[in-house]
């Protein structure tokens, strides 16, 4: 058995950037039409027998109380605003399990679920369905992937390696120095993905970097300013790593039998179907 846990914010942003725009009864639906067919094409696949999908339902979360510089809702198009609610309809209507996150962000929920049924009997394997490296950090083994369907990758252990440089413990502490752009994650300056890699891979998380380069066991290019930029900003990497940090503890109210797809409510059904105009 595998158990398929899609970034329901993700695919929602791909179809409304990949995906012809549409409008019906004077509403913007291309994204919310094309994130149906795509979900529809991964239920049938023949290992996808248990699936939940995860949307930010806000963008902000309990992050934007730590720190003032992380992403918010600001500047996305209103177009694809106003089918966030949508959307997640149209994952219940096709039978999803649908978690839709406020003060956690979506990426918790998934981090949290991996965790939590991994160990249900009979589960082989649990695929996080999103190409987002933060999720990097859940991986074990071959037994919690991410899948990139996009680009038909899976990352197991070996594969974020290969990847990074560093084992998926260490993804908080390399986004901390690197930075995440796509979540507000300035990073330190100087740092840049090499640097992380050499250093972390030798000592794995920050608080093992020694304060003295004159210490370090890898000399990567720069090692002196690297080393007296994150002595003098310890606390923001620190804090930034905490940001990064995918919470295992959301409240997820399902059982492993109710992620089973599902016949949907008759009404929401319906209701979708009006909305995105379809036939079937």
């Amino acid at each position: 058995m595998k158990l398929h846990l899609v970034d329901g914010t993700y695919e929602l942003f791909r179809a409304y950037y990949g995906a012809p725009k549409e409008q019906r009864n004077g509403r913007e639906v291309g994204a919310s039409r094309a994130l149906y067919g795509m979900m529809k094409r991964l239920l049938r696949e023949p290992d996808v027998t248990h699936v939940a999908i995860a949307f930010d339902h806000v963008i902000e979360s309990f992050r934007n109380d730590l720190f003032a510089g992380y992403k918010t809702g600001e500047g996305i198009d209103p177009d694809l605003y106003s089918q966030f609610g949508l959307a997640e309809d149209v994952c219940r209507a096709l039978g999803i399990t649908v978690w839709a996150m406020v003060e956690f962000e979506a990426d918790d929920a998934l981090a949290s679920a991996a965790q939590r049924f991994l160990s249900e009997p009979g589960m082989e394997q649990v695929v996080l369905c999103s190409p987002d490296k933060d999720l990097m950090q859940c991986v074990q083994g071959e037994r919690i992937v991410v899948w990139d369907r996009l680009r038909k990758k899976v990352y197991d252990e070996a594969a974020v390696f290969a990847k990074f440089g560093i084992g998926p413990a260490s993804i908080p502490d390399y986004l901390a120095l690197v930075g995440d752009t796509a979540d507000g994650i300035p990073g330190l300056p100087g740092w840049g993905a090499k640097s992380a890699a050499v250093v972390l891979a030798e000592y794995h998380q920050l608080e093992n970097i020694p304060a003295d380069a004159s210490q370090w066991s890898v000399k990567p290019r720069g090692a002196s300013l690297l080393a007296a930029t994150l002595n003098e900003r310890r606390a923001d990497a620190l804090l930034y790593r905490t940001l990064a940090t995918l919470r295992r503890d959301v409240p997820l109210g399902e059982g492993l039998a109710a992620l089973r797809p599902h016949a949907p409510e008759p009404a929401l059904l319906a209701r979708v179907r009006d909305t995105l105009q379809f036939d079937e």
